[in-house]
């Protein structure tokens, strides 16, 4: 792959990631949904350390709604390694500013890997691990 063909593929799954991570905060489930295989499987602390597979679970979280007022989300160091021509990790820590309760600002941080696979032409994210630093 040339390396002009390269960043332009790091700079598209950046910006994919970047509307999923929005999706998220705002609680966008249609984008969400779009950008994601149905298959997803995922480990996060919601989870327990269980796998979870399909949409359902992340659901749940979308149906109590996004963040409410100002947020920003950052994506802090970003990796993307190519599995191959239709593969990709992306890991980064993931830095949401909101509005806390008593309306000072808080930052939410975790570290997260994601896997996107191209099928038919089109980006889908398939795989995620979101961890919570101590």
């Amino acid at each position: 792959m040339n390396p002009d063909a390269n960043d332009a593929l790091v700079h598209e799954l950046l910006e994919l990631n970047q509307q999923l991570l929005e999706s998220i905060a705002d609680g966008d489930w249609d984008t969400y949904a779009q950008l994601c295989d149905p298959a997803l499987t995922a480990f996060e602390p919601e989870t327990g350390g269980h796998l979870v597979e399909g949409m359902a679970f992340h659901r749940f979280y979308f149906d109590l709604g996004g963040a409410t007022g100002p947020h920003n989300v950052t994506m802090s160091s970003p990796k993307v390694l190519f599995l191959g021509a239709d593969a990709a990790v992306l890991s980064y820590v993931r830095l949401v500013q909101r509005l806390g309760e008593t309306h000072a600002p808080v930052t939410a941080v975790s570290e997260e890997t994601r896997v996107w696979q191209r099928r038919d032409g089109a980006w889908r994210h398939v795989h995620f691990h979101r961890s919570i630093p101590k």
